[in-house]
């Protein structure tokens, strides 16, 4: 899986909405800063069950998730013949941990490399 920094850099690069060039460094920053905000409180993240980083960062997501799931159930019971299936669908799961570089569990550590003589 894609670190968040990586995930972040490709969305701003192949966006329809990063300009070709930039007027003055203060346009640059403009932008990033706008950027940066939707990033984090408007994207919905695949990697983080479609919510967006600050619910997952603030604690909100789990309820959202519930939310979610209410809408949805309320929706089926409403229309069922708008759901191709009778079955409840899916909803991704929430990560119980999300890191940019995770550390390296104690246990891994003390294990020499495979491919390294020991010393």
């Amino acid at each position: 899986m894609r670190d968040n920094s990586e995930s972040l850099f490709k969305t701003l690069k192949y966006g329809p909405a990063f300009p070709e060039r930039f007027g003055s460094i203060r346009d640059a920053r403009e932008f990033m800063d706008s950027f940066v905000h939707w990033y984090n409180h408007e994207h919905r993240h695949t990697g983080i069950g479609l919510h967006t980083p600050a619910d997952v960062h603030f604690g909100l997501a789990a309820h959202k998730a519930d939310e979610r799931a209410a809408v949805l159930a309320a929706a089926r019971l409403a229309h069922p013949e708008r759901f191709g299936t009778t079955g409840t669908p899916k909803i991704l799961d929430l990560p119980t941990d999300v890191w940019i570089n995770q550390p390296v569990a104690e246990s891994e550590e003390a294990e020499p490399d495979a491919d390294q003589p020991a010393a």
